[in-house]
């Protein structure tokens, strides 16, 4: 399998994985032109369009898609439906796709009805979680996102972060605003910073990396709890990652 992302609007990635033989599937399709460019350059065949979300930089480019391919399955959660998804998916749901198997999880907080796919190592999380941040909180809750990173958490070291957005770089500085002195941290800002020099991507991660620079998946650590602290006394982990999904907000 091969992984490629297309650069849409001003940070989206639009995602396919592909086949030696040019079999493909995309997802979260915000624009149709710079798929319908990739597909051509790459002589890809889509047979697939995953959905994670119903916001438009994540479905805009469905209904194009689907009328130059109308064969094409494209699979979202329900809230999805009027979006241009032919196949409604859910929590514990299997795909048999490109000859691997993708399983479904729900993932709300940034929507309620966000999901994911996971083909191992595959995982396509759209806007749940970023590389050392998280999705902001249109219509679910903090503890619902907490929920989530959990499910996330519970995947092997070596999962790949196939995330929609390149905010990688704010979401360390914040991480920095709150542990400065942290090594991995600024090792992986220095990095950061050298890729994006080069208008390079930072993307995919590992979820091994993210679990020591992502401050959303560290609720548990001693020197992110003395911080938090200073402010207020938080006993519970979701009640942590609320409060730094609320900081971030405002930083």
């Amino acid at each position: 399998m091969n992984l490629t992302s297309i650069p849409a609007f001003q940070d989206n990635y639009i995602w396919v994985l592909s086949e030696d033989d040019g079999r493909c599937l995309i997802v979260d399709p915000g624009e149709a032109a710079p798929v319908l460019k990739a597909l051509e350059e790459n002589h890809w065949q889509p047979v697939a369009i995953l959905l994670t979300h119903h916001h438009n930089d994540h479905v805009g480019g469905v209904e194009e898609l689907s009328q130059k391919f109308p064969n094409i399955v494209v699979y979202g959660p329900a809230e999805t439906q009027h979006k241009g998804a032919t196949k409604i998916v859910e929590e514990g749901d299997r795909l048999q796709l490109l000859g691997q198997e993708f399983s479904v999880f729900h993932t709300p907080g940034h929507t309620l009805g966000h999901i994911c796919y996971f083909s191992e190592p595959y995982l396509f999380c759209g806007d749940t979680m970023f590389s050392g941040g998280c999705g902001r909180l249109f219509e679910g809750t903090a503890d619902q996102m907490f929920a989530s990173f959990c499910k996330i958490n519970a995947l092997p070291d070596d999962t790949l972060i196939c995330c929609a957005h390149e905010y990688t770089s704010g979401n360390i500085k914040f991480a920095l605003s709150l542990l400065p002195e942290d090594p991995d941290l600024n090792e992986y800002y220095r990095k950061v910073n050298e890729l994006r020099a080069k208008n390079q991507k930072t993307l995919p991660t590992t979820l091994k990396i993210e679990r020591r620079i992502n401050v959303f998946l560290r609720t548990q650590d001693t020197d992110l709890i003395e911080v938090i602290n200073k402010e207020t006394t938080l006993q519970q982990a979701s009640a942590r990652f609320a409060w730094l999904r609320s900081k971030k907000d405002n930083f």
